[in-house]
């Protein structure tokens, strides 16, 4: 029982340490992102982490516009770091998970 108990521990450990792993990967998975007429574009790290923004020009004229440009596609872009995120980090927790009893619904 003990040893099932100490195996379990260590393939927690091991995922915890993928997860780590993981995290620090996704901090080099870059997302690109524009707007629809290619005027804004930013690109982030799967960790949601802003890397470059380039505005045309004439988006510096209008600044509500230019604001409502950053508010749509900075938001793009942040709903594809983070699924992005979400499914490596899924991936790895869902392999290192321990076959224990009566879990098996969530694997």
């Amino acid at each position: 029982m003990f040893g099932d108990l100490m195996g379990m521990m260590g393939k927690l450990k091991e995922t915890q340490k993928k997860v780590e792993d993981t995290k620090l990967r996704l901090n080099s998975v870059l997302i690109d992102e524009q707007s629809n007429d290619g005027k804004l574009k930013i690109t982030l790290t799967a960790n949601r982490e802003i890397k470059s923004i380039t505005i045309d020009d004439e988006l510096l004229e209008d600044k509500e516009q230019l604001e409502d440009y950053l508010i749509l596609t900075l938001n793009k872009a942040i709903d594809k770091a983070t699924s992005v995120n979400e499914a490596e980090l899924a991936a790895v927790a869902k392999d290192g998970m321990p076959d224990i009893p009566g879990m098996d619904m969530f694997k």
